[in-house]
């Protein structure tokens, strides 16, 4: 990538760890303080590989499933939520269970227990085999079915009358979103819907900050994130939605000349379980290449969630 006065690199805001991911880590890194290693996690703790990798050199033990977890042992629920019948499998093994869920992710369980207990059938919209999805659909088998795009949505068996329910992932796609849940509205006019949308607001404001970047001409879209992670595959089809190529990289390393020759204004944001030393080390990069960086706000975020009882401590607020 050669040196070029002209060349731009728009850094976004807001970017990253949202307060969820923040809050999971962060019980993950607590019960490191706390209990040292070995700490074991049940699927990743959120999705993204540098972070995985980080506490794994720890000593942190990510498993698939709980038998892999000794008996007596502290076993971490990831950040997308679990299925009831692994919280009840960990009681049963005896293991310490520490639920590091996020709180919009129980939410969305919460409204599912509530409408199945009112006589309805969800509609879930979202990705199949996602942890999340997964974990949700655990709540009440038989009463959920999962619709990953419109075309589902005209296949589904139910009268016009069924008593239906809607639910979302939470990391999926606005303008996505919005199309199968009008495809929903039309087909199943008593269709319930949550008061507030189920998309967690870290995923809409990334979005939005996207949509900014593209409002500022950028040529390429740049995110950092992991290929696993939902949220972060989402800003790239927001920006190609809008016309404009995006590649998703785990970090410098996955920088391709190729990709931005030619291209004088680039954007650059990050999924919400990326870290911010990985954005800062592309930019670093990226400057070293040439690319003059300017910061852009989009908006402001503020939100923090409160660490799982067991974990909160009175001095540190």
């Amino acid at each position: 990538m050669p040196a070029s006065r002209h060349r731009r690199l728009l850094t976004v805001q807001p970017r990253g760890f949202c307060a969820g991911v923040e809050r999971a880590i962060e019980v993950v890194d607590r019960l490191l303080e706390l209990h040292g290693a070995p700490l074991y996690v049940r699927r990743e703790i959120v999705h993204n590989r540098a972070v995985v990798e980080e506490f794994r050199a720890r000593g942190v033990v990510f498993v698939e499933e709980l038998d892999e977890v000794p008996d007596g042992a502290t076993v971490v629920f990831s950040a997308h939520g679990i299925a009831p019948t692994v919280r009840r499998d960990a009681e049963r093994r005896g293991l310490r269970a520490v639920d590091a869920t996020c709180p919009l992710v129980t939410k969305v369980h919460q409204e599912v227990l509530r409408h199945v207990a009112e006589g309805r059938h969800l509609i879930l919209i979202g990705h199949a085999g996602h942890d999340e999805v997964l974990g949700t659909m655990g709540e009440a088998p038989g009463h959920i079915t999962l619709v990953t795009g419109t075309a589902d949505v005209a296949a589904l068996p139910f009268a016009a009358s069924t008593p239906l329910a809607l639910a979302t992932q939470t990391t999926l796609s606005v303008d996505e979103t919005r199309e199968i849940a009008d495809a929903l509205r039309a087909r199943f006019p008593l269709l319930v819907e949550p008061a507030k949308s189920d998309i967690c607001y870290a995923t809409q404001n990334r979005q939005d900050a996207v949509k900014a970047l593209v409002g500022r001409g950028i040529g390429h879209l740049l995110v950092v994130g992991s290929t696993n992670s939902s949220n972060s595959r989402r800003l790239c089809e927001v920006a190609e939605n809008l016309g404009v190529s995006a590649s998703l990289i785990d970090g410098p390393g996955d920088l391709d000349p190729a990709a931005l020759a030619g291209i004088e204004v680039v954007g650059l944001t990050a999924g919400a379980s990326a870290p911010e030393h990985l954005v800062r080390a592309v930019v670093r990069d990226l400057e070293a290449a040439g690319w003059r960086e300017e910061a852009v706000t989009a908006l402001q975020e503020s939100v923090r969630f409160q660490l799982p009882s067991e974990l909160q401590d009175p001095r540190r607020g």
